[in-house]
């Protein structure tokens, strides 16, 4: 009787290391290269600079021709210009 309620408390401190590896596996597998990509998107949003070609989230190429603090003006080619928020750009070329 007394081992059987000794192996019930190491399968506790097992379940518990179990879960505290899968948590970890988790976090180094996924939370973290997602935290690192945001990171990185939002350090090329904010260095954005006239001159810089610019793909928007939404397939738009064209040229930055100016910023501010939340929007970026894009020039597509000829005489149009189009705005949009700084979170819409999804890559520079």
């Amino acid at each position: 009787m007394v081992l059987l309620q000794a192996d019930a408390g190491a399968g506790n401190y097992s379940f518990l290391i179990l879960m505290a590896g899968m948590f970890a596996v988790m976090y180094f597998f996924m939370i973290r290269p997602q935290q690192k990509k945001q990171k990185e998107q939002q350090k090329m949003v904010t260095e954005l600079k006239p001159g810089d070609e610019v793909v928007t989230s939404g397939g738009l190429h064209g040229k930055v021709v100016a910023t501010d603090d939340e929007t970026v003006t894009i020039s597509t080619g000829g005489a149009a210009r189009l705005t949009f928020e700084k979170n819409a750009i999804g890559k520079k070329k």
